[in-house]
């Protein structure tokens, strides 16, 4: 038995084309089914089966002593393995080991029994007669009702999952507009490097009527008006003032505003 004990938040008994097995909804939110259970449809003894479940590296991970409910004995703690890991486990039992008039039952929770163990929480189905899915398409008022009661389930549960994706989008939108109006956010590196190429076109167009190095003094002027040291500390609030006053420069000298 493992060493960490769950406690089961539901515990139902699922009937699976004739084999009762027992199968919790843990508390750590996944459908757990007890191995004794299963091996004793299959005609498989548990000890060996236990062994080779802790042995592999994968199943070991969604095998857990869950404390269950039994009658007779009150609560008895089973070895139990995630449901979605019993087609994995199932698939290593070799053939030659199930009697002959199990192996289609071996081939039949293969394929099945992951997918009915975990409806019986999420849909409240408890058995995996297929007769139940004829009594559904039947129309009789009370399929009828169940047929539009799952609708308005799945519809609701649609809806729900629609909602957390809008609260999370809403929710990254939030913290882009809080950081984008943080003053203290610094300029992209990409934002420096347009203020860098605004500077050199309108220090070259200055250079060129006066015939002097214009760089300095432009920087100069910025770093005056906008209170910084170098522009790539300017705020990231301040970058469209700073590009808007860099284009009415160039504009005032050359008449063209390239940026």
């Amino acid at each position: 038995m493992t060493e960490n004990i769950l406690q089961p938040i539901e515990q139902r008994q699922v009937n699976f084309y004739g084999d009762e097995l027992t199968a919790v909804l843990a508390e750590d939110g996944h459908v757990y089914v007890a191995i004794r259970h299963m091996c004793d449809a299959l005609g498989l003894t548990v000890a060996p089966q236990t062994r080779r479940i802790k042995r592999d590296e994968i199943l070991t991970d969604g095998y857990q002593g869950v404390t269950v409910l039994v009658t007779p004995g009150g609560r008895q703690t089973y070895g139990m393995l995630r449901a979605d890991l019993v087609p994995l486990w199932l698939t290593g039992i070799r053939v030659a080991s199930i009697k002959e008039e199990l192996r289609e039952k071996l081939t039949t929770f293969k394929r099945e029994a992951a997918k009915a163990l975990w409806e019986a929480f999420q849909e409240g189905r408890l058995t995996a007669d297929p007769a139940f899915d004829d009594l559904l398409i039947s129309d009789h008022p009370t399929a009828q009702a169940y047929r539009m009661a799952k609708a308005v389930m799945t519809m609701a549960r649609q809806q729900l999952l629609l909602e957390s994706r809008v609260v999370s989008v809403e929710g990254r939108l939030e913290a882009i507009e809080i950081q984008l109006a943080d003053p203290a956010r610094k300029v992209t590196p990409a934002q420096a490097t347009n203020i860098s190429q605004a500077v050199k076109a309108v220090a070259m167009a200055l250079s060129k009527a006066s015939g002097r190095n214009e760089y300095g003094g432009i920087y100069g002027e910025l770093y005056r008006r906008y209170e910084v040291p170098s522009y790539r500390e300017l705020s990231a609030s301040r970058y469209e003032d700073v590009m808007a006053w860099l284009n009415e420069w160039l504009l005032s000298v050359t008449g063209n505003q390239p940026f």
